[in-house]
């Protein structure tokens, strides 16, 4: 039996049942535990399932993407979507992320670094929790509120006692964005960091990535959120006025997880201080 027939094996097993354990695939397969490991752990890299803190496995995120797969014409490279993104960065003189969803994080695959001698660094390539970061709360916005039982099992923790104080949390903030349009990060992934973030649309309305600006919080105040956002759904719809025009349906927007070190980012420039990650 191939590989990745068993993968395929695992998916359909996970869509009979709420939730899965290593044994339980390597019993379902015939193959050792270690061999199940291995496929779930890759099943996992991809979004398509989520763990929780009793080491279960449930559907992640990516399985919803397949249901409703994006339509002809709508993939996107970020080589188009840089020089938008440089200048967002230069209109409001803050560094600016790209993300994507994956699984129950949010993994960062653009930045533009300001020019402050303080500043936020770059993210690219590092993976963060979701519920704490202004794109990925966004993100999750998107997606049925039932979904976020399936990508927290066990409460935003991994605390079952905490479950019940923290999902609703996340629930109530999750409408907030979808009534705002936008979302809002202080000092949640970091201390002294604040963000603003919204959805990136391709021109049949999907959502496929976030963008953000992050600014040290004690040079936060000194904007309007309202500007912020403006600038932001400036960019938005740049970029999807420009894929509206792009004929050449060019390589999708992705995360590079299995090149990247997840814990990479760039050193300050000599004459620059960064805000710690």
């Amino acid at each position: 039996m191939s590989s990745v027939d068993n993968t395929l094996r695992v998916l359909e097993l996970l869509s009979s049942r709420p939730s899965l354990r290593v044994v339980e695939v390597a019993e379902h397969l015939g193959v050792a535990r270690s061999t199940a490991h291995r496929i779930l752990a890759a099943l996992l890299a991809r979004g398509f399932v989520v763990q929780d803190a009793r080491k279960i496995y449930h559907l992640g995120p990516t399985v919803e993407q397949f249901k409703n797969p994006p339509r002809a014409g709508t993939r996107v490279s970020r080589d188009l979507i840089h020089p938008h993104l440089e200048r967002l960065a230069s209109t409001v003189g803050e560094t600016c992320h790209i993300a994507v969803l994956e699984g129950n994080g949010t993994r960062f695959i653009d930045s533009v670094e300001s020019e402050h001698v303080l500043r936020v660094g770059t993210r690219t390539s590092m993976l963060l929790p979701a519920h704490k970061t202004a794109i990925g709360v966004a993100l999750l916005a998107e997606l049925p509120l039932s979904n976020l039982r399936s990508i927290y099992p066990r409460g935003l923790t991994g605390d079952a006692r905490e479950a019940k104080q923290t999902l609703p949390t996340l629930e109530r903030k999750i409408r907030a964005v979808r009534r705002a349009g936008y979302a809002t990060n202080h000092g949640e992934s970091d201390a002294g960091i604040s963000a603003v973030a919204l959805c990136l649309r391709d021109p049949f309305d999907r959502a496929f990535a976030g963008i953000a600006v992050a600014v040290p919080t004690p040079r936060f105040d000194r904007y309007s959120i309202t500007d912020l956002v403006e600038a932001l759904s400036t960019t938005a719809a740049d970029v999807r006025a420009e894929m509206s025009e792009n004929s050449e349906n060019p390589a999708p927007l992705s995360s590079e997880a299995e090149t990247a070190d997840p814990a990479a980012g760039a050193s300050p420039d000599d004459d620059g201080a960064e805000i710690p990650r």
